[in-house]
């Protein structure tokens, strides 16, 4: 990837909430329809501020001035999206049925989320990124988009979704750094962690473990039994991210190789039926969700594509 084109292209395509005309009136709903929506919007604000968490910490982390002033820009764009995602939420709370409030599951997973970004591996910090903007991208934000149905929402989902194109672009990058030998050879240079840090890593791992299929459940999937009934786009998302793991380098990760052991046991029908629930947990997804979704083709097409080309396809799904 040429990053100095990436960063041209962060910088022209800027924008801001006032660029945005809230001056319309939304559908009409059923109030069941209009609760559903603001939540959605709410949690998505909250969203919106883990992901700029993560990319705070990847700049910092980042010896590459223009990786540097790219996370930056992306800073930027995830305190925009939940400015934006707020202000959508109010816009389609015509009827104050309730006062909302982000999901109990979205507040405790974010601080123990927060918590693992400082002290896990970047390339673990990078997985669930990665995995979370696929499912934004590919699948959620879409989705809630044809189910709003509405002028403003399509408005702020094109200029948001432009933005998370560019996000991808470049976690698909960090994936193929973080599997690369030059990574391989810094971490082999490195000294070994203290052990207070390495008991801070795995403690806050615990943590993300423990409330990740809470959060996901809530934040994600949830809402996408509504707005995808037949779970043909969340699905899509999972399959993207299950074939990074055809790139050799990946699919030797220690994280990687942990979530791959955690599906090939969920997929023995006796050690599912006796370990589900715990698999579930450990996974930090719904048990249907556990699966291989890719062909055998697809899987050996990906080991020759490049990590650049397989952004460019995941990024293609969200329009098919």
């Amino acid at each position: 990837m040429n990053l100095d084109r990436m960063l041209e292209k962060c910088r022209r395509q800027q924008w801001s909430v006032g660029d945005l005309d809230w001056s319309g009136k939304p559908r009409p709903m059923s109030k069941d329809e209009e609760m559903a929506i603001v939540q959605y919007f709410t949690d998505m604000a909250g969203i919106e501020r883990l992901a700029g968490a993560l990319f705070l910490e990847q700049e910092r982390r980042t010896d590459d001035p223009v990786l540097k002033e790219i996370f930056r820009s992306f800073v930027k764009d995830e305190i925009r999206h939940a400015h934006v995602a707020q202000m959508l939420a109010d816009y389609y709370d015509v009827h104050h049925y309730k006062m909302y409030e982000m999901s109990p599951s979205l507040r405790r997973f974010a601080p123990h989320f927060v918590n693992a970004i400082k002290y896990l591996s970047p390339e673990i910090a990078n997985a669930y990124i990665t995995g979370g903007e696929l499912m934004l991208d590919i699948a959620l934000l879409r989705s809630i988009d044809d189910h709003v149905a509405d002028e403003m929402s399509h408005r702020a989902m094109q200029l948001i979704n432009r933005d998370e194109s560019r996000h991808i672009a470049i976690d698909y990058h960090m994936v193929d750094y973080y599997s690369s030998p030059e990574y391989l050879k810094k971490l082999a240079d490195e000294p070994p962690k203290p052990l207070r840090q390495r008991i801070a890593a795995l403690w806050a791992f615990a943590g993300v473990i423990y409330y990740a299929r809470p959060f996901f459940h809530d934040v994600f999937f949830r809402p996408m039994q509504m707005v995808d009934p037949e779970g043909k786009r969340l699905r899509e998302a999972f399959k993207r991210l299950q074939l990074l793991s055809a790139k050799p380098g990946v699919a030797s990760r220690p994280f990687t190789k942990f979530l791959l052991a955690v599906q090939a046991l969920y997929e023995q029908p006796l050690l599912r039926k006796t370990l589900g629930p715990l698999l579930e947990r450990i996974a930090g997804v719904d048990g249907e969700l556990i699966q291989t979704f890719y062909t055998e083709e697809e899987y050996r097409r990906a080991q020759k594509m490049s990590f650049e080309a397989l952004a460019e396809e995941a990024l293609a799904a969200k329009y098919a």
